[in-house]
């Protein structure tokens, strides 16, 4: 089983996740972002300013988690943010291939919400101006995310902790 947390950057994907880890050991965190940095660092010669516009990252993210559920036998968490739409469809097409259960749960916050977390964040904080940049990018895929999501937690309601027992309570 695969949980994918997805939502705007900046919404606590990552605390969620770590704090889902922190209370259920059965889930291993995966971050399907080391696909990309083994693929930026491999085609060097070729131009691209996002490695999820490449199709190899595209197909290798559902083999890569495969193999790490194979060889560790967890179940995986991975936290990215996928704003296009053909590009999830995709990625859980590609899992289904691999007969991965995938749960697609996207954390939901309204701008003012993802504005207080971005400027508050103390983990990356060189990322803010970028984060609140992409606030509309989040905005416009909003409504394709959201009817797309197996679970929608709105996180203006709670904190990680909360989050990670709303998502346990969602996966059999």
């Amino acid at each position: 089983m695969l949980i994918w947390i997805n939502g705007a950057f900046g919404v606590g994907k990552t605390a969620a996740a770590r704090r889902l880890r922190e209370r259920d050991r059965r889930w291993r965190v995966f971050d399907p972002e080391w696909v990309g940095y083994m693929l930026r660092a491999n085609l060097t010669e070729v131009a691209f300013d996002d490695f999820q516009d490449l199709p190899a990252w595209l197909s290798l993210v559902p083999i890569v988690a495969s193999e790490v559920i194979k060889h560790t036998r967890d179940d995986l968490v991975a936290v990215q943010t996928v704003l296009h739409e053909h590009y999830w469809q995709e990625l859980a097409s590609g899992f289904t291939e691999r007969e991965i259960t995938l749960v697609h749960v996207v954390l939901d916050a309204d701008d003012e919400t993802l504005r207080t977390r971005i400027s508050e964040d103390r983990e990356e904080p060189t990322a803010l101006t970028w984060r609140l940049n992409h606030i509309p990018a989040y905005r416009e895929a909003r409504s394709w995310l959201l009817a797309c999501a197996d679970v929608v937690i709105d996180t203006a309601r709670g904190g990680p902790t909360d989050i990670a027992d709303t998502i346990l309570a969602a996966v059999p």
